[in-house]
């Protein structure tokens, strides 16, 4: 069986599903965002400009390169490109705390980087997917329109965002009390879509589960490391890498998932990495972010590593900088 040549299936009822709880979970981010977090971007872009970077060019770029290290087919290494072209996921936030990161940092840097990503993923696909000396093919086959593919991101990431900052600017109370539930019922809605999508075409996966779990264990595990290493030769401070480590390596996987259905026709390859990425980085995730908790309490006392558990305003550890490059991991 050539993974490339499979189709999964998936009723077009079910992707309007999918495109709902992505919106939720953008609409989610936008509740948590303050205008004071574009406001701190502005003061001190440093941690900014080192993220921007390392999401944009930088994890593109190494995925490009592993597309050819790995025993992948073609779908699969177009769709290890798209995941790499997606905007940070939600959960990084929820990881960052975990593993007492710069939570305000990692906010900061999803309110900046999800608007962007509505004009760069349609560029960085059809970009890094034409390069590719046999991705292009299938690029080339579904004619995927980009116009189209910036129109469906604007409804998926840009609208929901919108509102979200409009609803927190207007009603910040109200904002705030909803903004858990919004966040936790839209994680947790993709995360069963994404186990029942699998289970819908278990054979499919069982019958390229070792070349699978391979890929996205190594890709997943290459994206959390350039998050740590950009922020660790950026010259930023302990917490700022914990928060680069997830910013960077979580993506929006989900979001993926339903670009595949919608311009690739569910091309199995492609449909099958996105779908295991993304229950993959959040278990991967969990793991780092809860032994490197555990790794800063018994060194400081302190999940965040400073013995009173006080939380450092972003304005703060940004200022630290390289100064914190002591600090225990």
């Amino acid at each position: 069986m050539n993974i490339d040549e499979v189709v999964l299936n998936f009723a077009p009822g079910t992707l309007m599903i999918l495109n709902v709880v992505l919106a939720l979970i953008m609409l989610g981010i936008a509740l948590d965002v303050a205008p004071s977090d574009f406001k701190v971007v502005a003061k001190h872009p440093k941690p900014f400009v080192i993220a921007i970077l390392a999401q944009l060019l930088v994890l593109p770029a190494v995925t490009f390169g592993l597309t050819f290290v790995l025993p992948v087919q073609p779908s699969m290494a177009l769709g290890m490109i798209l995941v790499a072209c997606c905007p940070p996921g939600n959960i990084s936030q929820v990881l960052t705390h975990r593993a007492g990161g710069n939570v305000a940092l990692s906010v900061s840097m999803t309110a900046v980087a999800n608007p962007l990503y509505i004009a760069a993923l349609p560029l960085s696909v059809a970009f890094w997917g034409s390069l590719h000396p046999t991705a292009r093919t299938l690029l080339r086959e579904v004619s995927v329109d980009p116009w189209r593919m910036l129109l469906e991101i604007f409804l998926i990431i840009g609208l929901p965002f919108i509102i979200g900052l409009t609803v927190r600017a207007k009603f910040e109370a109200f904002a705030k009390r909803v903004q858990p539930f919004v966040k936790w019922f839209s994680l947790i809605a993709l995360f069963g879509f994404i186990v029942g999508a699998l289970a819908g075409n278990w054979s499919y996966f069982m019958a390229f589960l070792g070349i699978i779990l391979l890929v996205v264990f190594v890709h997943d595990a290459v994206a959390l490391a350039i998050g740590y290493g950009t922020a660790y030769i950026g010259g930023l401070g302990t917490r700022e890498r914990k928060a680069m480590t997830f910013e960077v390596g979580i993506r929006n996987a989900g979001l993926g998932l339903g670009l595949v259905f919608t311009f690739f026709g569910g091309l199995g390859g492609m449909a099958i990495v996105a779908g295991w990425w993304g229950i993959w980085d959040i278990i991967a995730g969990m793991i780092v972010a809860s032994l490197w908790a555990r790794h800063t309490k018994r060194r400081t006392g302190s999940e965040k590593g400073d013995p009173s558990g006080k939380s450092v305003p972003l304005s703060d550890s940004v200022r630290a900088g390289s100064g914190q490059q002591g600090d225990a991991a």
